[in-house]
């Protein structure tokens, strides 16, 4: 993960072990594997992922992060009431909104986009209401479909973090 640059004093000598940390090792960390998480799921009434699956991943360099979720609905999935919120590996800074992207492979297939407030942990996805409203409505247990096992939604976004 990066960190905040040296700042350089006059007459400092400059070493193979400084060159590392605050060269090379500021850049793996740009290049570095993707850090596994397991979001939260909540809702007014919580589902429940049962034999269903719900993975997550983020890359953050400095306080950018761009996190990535899964949910895939199992056969024992109970899918709870109200909207959907998603949680992420880091909460957002303060003053900013932010937007993603999201996918819902369900009955039919359904882009939408992903919603964050400033300063949140979480984020939730909004779709079509329905077939005939192309009005935004938040993800749930029966928006934009009816869900049920192997359906799947997919979301990104990237963010910059509190901390």
């Amino acid at each position: 993960m990066t960190f905040a640059p040296r700042t350089w004093v006059v007459g400092e000598v400059v070493n193979a072990a400084l060159l590392n940390q605050e060269i090379r090792d500021q850049f793996a960390s740009i290049f570095d594997v993707w850090t596994t998480y397991t979001p939260t799921w909540t809702a007014t009434s919580n589902p429940a992922i049962g034999n269903g699956a719900i993975t997550g991943r983020y890359l953050k360099v400095g306080r950018k992060c761009t996190a990535v979720v899964k949910i895939t609905m199992g056969s024992s999935t109970t899918y709870g009431s109200g909207g959907y919120n998603i949680g992420l590996p880091f909460a957002a800074a303060a003053g900013v909104d932010y937007l993603g992207v999201a996918r819902l492979v369900a009955v039919n297939a359904w882009n939408g986009q992903v919603i964050m407030s400033a300063g949140s942990s979480a984020f939730n996805c909004t779709f079509p209401a329905s077939q005939t409203d192309s009005r935004s409505a938040t993800l749930s247990g029966t928006v934009p479909d009816t869900l049920a096992n192997t359906h799947i939604v997919r979301a990104q976004v990237e963010y910059q973090t509190a901390s």
